[in-house]
């Protein structure tokens, strides 16, 4: 949220009634609740994909990651999962949630409903 300094991203847990309701119409598996979509309006991106598409629409350095899709998906999707799977080892972890403060709760669309344009 902090790098996203034009607030072009929204936010949504899967769990929340808008991430149930895109999981439903992208049909995206509910196996992996901690795996990260990105929707655009259009299409979902998930994993590296998603990763890549946030991180080189930010300013600065962070749109050299476009080239990452050079590397075929399956092998940056298999960098995605160890990480995303010792992220706690690697980033640490809060003994709580993020409460988002009250100048960002409007970037999260949590309690609104998913529908397709």
């Amino acid at each position: 949220m902090k790098r996203d300094k034009k607030k072009v991203f929204q936010f949504a847990s899967l769990q929340s009634k808008y991430g149930t309701a895109l999981s439903t119409y992208f049909k995206l598996p509910t196996s992996n609740p901690e795996t990260i979509v990105l929707y655009d309006g259009e299409n979902i991106f998930t994993e590296s994909d998603a990763v890549i598409k946030i991180v080189s629409s930010l300013y600065g350095i962070w749109k050299s990651t476009i080239i990452l899709k050079i590397v075929p998906g399956f092998i940056r999707n298999w960098f995605y999962r160890l990480i995303a799977r010792n992220r706690y080892k690697i980033f640490g972890k809060k003994d709580q949630c993020m409460m988002p403060a009250e100048n960002v709760k409007d970037r999260f669309v949590d309690n609104t409903t998913f529908t397709k344009n």
